[in-house]
This record gives C-alpha cells, structure tokens and sequence, in this order.
C-alpha cells in the first residue's frame, strides 16, 4: 500500500512538473514570458554539434550509396545488421560481369579469339570485384563505423543531455515567474493592510470584510515568497550544473572532427589502393590484348589475305609495329628465315589463331608445330602440320626454332 501511494504521489510530481514546464514553454512562445537565454560559447557550440551531425549523416548515406549502389542491398544489410547478423556473402557487379565473360569465353571454344579475349577480360573482371569487395569492407570498417558510432552513440547523448538542459531551463523560468507572482501578492497585502477605513456604515464594514478576505487570500501568495525562492536557487543550480555536463560534451565535437579527419584519411587511402589496383588490371589486360596481332578481330572474315603485310611493302625485320592504341606488337625477327625454309621445320606459335576456313589451321600460342613451304603458295603463308591436321598458317603468327 505504501508503495502505491508512492508510486502515486511520484507519478502526481511528475504529471505537474510536466504541465508546468508546457505552460511555461506555451507563454513563451506567446511572447507571454521571460525566457532564460543560454550564453554565446554554449550556443555555438550547440550550433556546431548540430552541423556536424546534419553533415555526417549526409557523407555516411552517400558514401552507402557509392560503395552499395544497389537500394535493396542496402536495406538487406541495415537489416541483418539490426538483427545483429552477418548478411550472405553475394556476388557483386564485377565479378557476376567476369563469370558472364569466361562462360561466353568457354563456350566460343578458349581456342578461338575471341573466346580467349573473354576469358581474360573475364578474369580481370572477377580480380576488379574482389578489389571491390576488398574497399568496402575498409571503408566499413574505418571510415562507416566511426561516423555511424557519433551518430548512434554520442550525439544522442548529447541530444539527451541538451533535451535535459531545456526542461532544467524550463523549470528555472517557471520558478522565476511563480517568485514574480509571489512578491507581488506580497506588495499588494502589504498595501491593503495598511489601508484606513473611514465610517461606520454596513457598506464599510461589508467591503471591510471583503478586504480581509482578499488580505488574507494574498498573504497565502505572500507566504509563497520564502518557498518560491528557495525553489529559484534549486532550479538554478540544477541548470547551472545541467548546462556545464552540456557545455563539457559540445566541447568533445573538436576531438571527434580529428577523429574523423583520421578515419577520412583511411577512406581516401583505401580508395587510392582500389583504383591502383584497377589501373593495373586493366593494364595487363590491355598488354595482353594488345599483344594479339590488329587483324586477331577480323580473321574469321578472311579468306587468302595474309595477316600481316608482306615484307616486300614493308621493311618489317625485328622492328616494333606500334598500333593506334599505343600498344607495341613485335614481329618475328626471323621472318626472312620462315618465307626462304626449304624442306619442314619446328616452329613455335606465338599467338593464338582462328582459322578463317578449312584450308587454314587454328593456332594456340606457344604450341610447337611443323612447317614447311608449298611451290605456288602466297609468300605471307605456310604450311602448318599438328598430327593429323594440316592447313595454311600465317608466318608472322610463328617463330622458327632451330
């Protein structure tokens, strides 16, 4: 039973405090009451902390959104995060872009050209997803994280410990008007009384008696006074102490801006050693495409034109044929060799070849064949032998061994 009637009595305290604190907040928005202003340094460093929480929370959603650009993703992760969960492993864009290419690759024939060109672009594809996956599971960790942790961790406290400061606020003023009201009931009892009463009529004896009532009602409010102002300098004190824990947590915003500064640091590395390591995927790729001769793209269209031009248009040698791409293609430096050989010789394949028609031979690089020259044949072919296949192959496509 004592329990209940605590309970009660706590529950009474807190339902007038809060109408208090409301009838308060209202007059003042009515322009019907004083308010107690907070000093300059604690607003600007309310000011602050509400900036950097307005702008952190737009840099952490967009960084989301460049390292996740898929919503549902990201949705499913917030999820699983909440239900403190690992979420499923998937396959990123990259990667799903290579498994596409060598599967196309593997089914176009890894002998053919342009199945062996997807095959490496493939790769280079799934070795840039796992580069992916790699930057944002550091950005998670040292750039996400620290923001996400001031956002969900000590501006809410500071959000707490500002939302305490205004009810404290709250409550000083409304002491400060109940002791205005207080002093002036006093003033006005203290003037009543020392009012004199002239004639000895009903009418003076009635307001006589009306003035006592209304003595005696003010001097309740007079009485008001001592407890009034004991009330002000708890209240005040209450919110002095309330706003120098506010002021202490604003003055934290300066240590977490170096923080972050640090973790910015970490973003901006780890992004700097992704697109390092894209740019030299795509490099060797582009090295090892480049290192296809230029008509690799049309020799399923060719019939008797030979790959390369002939030595007599063009004096070729050991030279380096520069393409437009800035890429360089060697030419055997034994090309004389090949177009005079009498009788059959090895000769190593340096690139892979499709073979234009049944009259040709297909080609994969650093296979060792047999060749040999056939009276009437164009001087920029041979004649290639792999076991039991045979056809005409392109001599700048080989390297004579000796």
């Amino acid at each position: 039973m004592n329990i209940m009637d605590f309970n009660v009595k706590k529950l009474a305290a807190d339902a007038g405090t809060f109408l208090s604190r409301a009838v308060q907040f209202t007059e003042e928005k009515l322009g019907q009451a004083e308010k107690t202003e907070l000093d300059a340094h604690l607003e600007n460093l309310l000011s602050k902390a509400e900036c950097t929480k307005i702008w952190t929370e737009k840099i952490m959603k967009q960084t989301e959104v460049l390292l996740q650009p898929n919503p549902n993703a990201r949705i499913e992760e917030f999820v699983y995060e909440k239900l403190d969960r690992k979420a499923p492993s998937r396959i990123n864009n990259p990667e799903l872009l290579g498994q596409y290419m060598i599967d196309a690759g593997t089914e176009f024939g890894p002998g053919t050209a342009y199945g062996n060109a997807l095959i490496k672009c493939g790769e280079t594809q799934k070795r840039i997803g796992t580069a992916d996956r790699e930057l944002i599971q550091t950005s998670a960790l040292n750039f996400l994280t620290p923001l996400r942790n001031f956002i969900e961790g000590d501006y809410k406290t500071i959000s707490k410990e500002r939302k305490l400061l205004q009810n404290k606020r709250l409550d000083l003023d409304a002491a400060k008007t109940r002791l205005k009201k207080a002093k002036a009931a006093e003033t006005r009892a203290s003037q009543l009384n020392s009012a004199r009463l002239e004639g000895d009529n009903i009418m003076v004896n009635f307001s006589y008696m009306l003035n006592f009532l209304h003595v005696k009602w003010l001097k309740i409010w007079a009485e008001e006074v001592t407890k009034s102002e004991q009330e002000l300098r708890i209240t005040q004190s209450e919110f002095d102490r309330q706003a120098e824990i506010t002021r202490l947590l604003l003055e934290g915003i300066s240590s977490t801006h170096a923080h972050h500064l640090r973790c910015l640091n970490d973003f901006v590395e780890a992004q700097m050693t992704y697109y390092a390591q894209c740019y030299q995927y795509m490099l060797d790729l582009q090295k090892q495409l480049g290192s296809f001769p230029s008509n690799y793209h049309c020799n399923n269209n060719q019939t008797s034109v030979a790959p390369m031009p002939s030595a007599s248009s063009n004096v070729i040698g050991s030279s380096a044929l520069t393409s437009t791409s800035g890429l360089v293609i060697v030419s055997p430096s034994n090309l004389v060799d090949l177009k005079e050989c009498s009788g059959s010789r090895k000769a190593r394949v340096l690139y892979d070849y499709d073979a234009a028609n049944s009259s040709e031979l297909s080609l994969l690089a650093d296979e060792v064949i047999t060749v040999f020259s056939v009276v009437g044949m164009d001087s920029d072919w041979l004649m290639g032998e792999r076991g039991n296949q045979k056809g005409r192959v392109p001599i700048t496509y080989l390297e004579l061994l000796n």
